[in-house]
């Protein structure tokens, strides 16, 4: 059997004022026999730090001389937000787009970001399928989002396995919020638009490698490539919940502090009107507000930060589709 081969190539994404270059690793496995393109990668946020050691440990597991095709792998696609520990930049680096995860393809001639992300979408636009691996936070249920409606990256968020699959609505069926915060700039987005199949799982955890994240993230990977005919093998049949996000979020209507209600556990399938906790006045011991949801579904996510400013998020609730 011939051999697979890897590679890894240092590339300039970008320069600073300095002349300083912005500069990353891209990692190419070459498999034995022809077959698709693969392209994954990590740290577009820097804090979201259990994507990058997904690929270190991927790295050591992808069985090489087993794979049909080629895997793009970038295990630190932000190095500017993984060296500050950051979701965003600075405004001094870029004013325009401090998120690079709202400016997909791209710009080579326009901010920071923009040709960060260019310099990465040639690499993007030439796979079959695209993984952009995220981790959201410890209060966060580990799911794969795709967008609703696209058939192919469906496919992919159920090979990758985890036990929730969130369908997003974009463009014209979407909220005027997922217009207004750019989510339209999103890599999976932008790459689906383009006919490539996309997904965005979000491991759960930030800023701390665990080690359970790691290795469902490794095993959603490896499955992938058992989908897409890359690997040997076939992708385990699962029950998995499918339901829609960015429509079920709980927010805070007072400033205080929050304190959650210690019954609840991410994953549950909670009713309309469930209680989420309290807000209170930690000066007065005022109850602001008594905090429920305004709908049924899965909760997926659930603030413990205790101090909240009114507007916050302190909850997300996926709302189950009817198959």
């Amino acid at each position: 059997m011939a051999a697979g081969t890897h590679t890894a190539a240092r590339i300039s994404l970008a320069t600073l004022p300095s002349g300083v270059e912005v500069a990353t690793t891209i990692h190419t496995y070459d498999g034995a026999t022809d077959g698709p393109t693969l392209y994954v990668q990590a740290a577009q946020h820097g804090r979201e730090v259990n994507g990058t050691a997904v690929l270190r440990r991927f790295h050591d597991r992808l069985p090489r001389n087993g794979l049909a095709g080629r895997i793009v792998a970038v295990p630190v696609a932000n190095p500017l937000t993984f060296d500050r520990v950051s979701y965003t930049t600075p405004e001094i680096i870029d004013s325009v787009n401090p998120n690079m995860n709202r400016v997909w393809p791209g710009d080579d001639e326009g901010s920071l970001h923009q040709r960060m992300a260019a310099t990465l979408w040639e690499y993007v636009e030439r796979a079959d399928a695209v993984v952009d691996l995220h981790t959201g936070s410890p209060d966060m249920y580990p799911h794969v989002v795709y967008l609703d409606g696209s058939d192919r990256s469906r496919a992919l968020a159920n090979a990758f396995g985890t036990d929730l699959l969130l369908g997003e609505e974009a463009g014209e069926d979407a909220t005027d919020e997922w217009h207004r915060r750019g989510f339209a700039g999103k890599l999976r987005v932008v790459a689906d638009r383009e006919g490539i199949p996309a997904i965005t799982p979000e491991l759960a955890h930030n800023r701390e490698i665990v080690d359970d994240v790691v290795e469902a993230g490794v095993d959603g990977l490896l499955d992938v490539c058992r989908h897409l005919g890359m690997l040997d093998g076939s992708v385990p049949a699962r029950d998995q919940t499918v339901a829609r996000n960015h429509l079920g979020q709980v927010t805070a209507s007072a400033s205080g502090l929050f304190r959650p209600k210690e019954t609840l556990e991410l994953g549950d399938s909670i009713p309309a009107g469930a209680a989420v906790g309290t807000v209170y006045d930690p000066t007065t011991y005022e109850t602001l507000q008594n905090v429920a949801t305004d709908r049924a579904g899965i909760l997926y996510a659930l603030t413990r930060e205790a101090t909240v400013m009114a507007g916050d998020k302190l909850a997300s609730v996926a709302i189950v589709r009817d198959e």
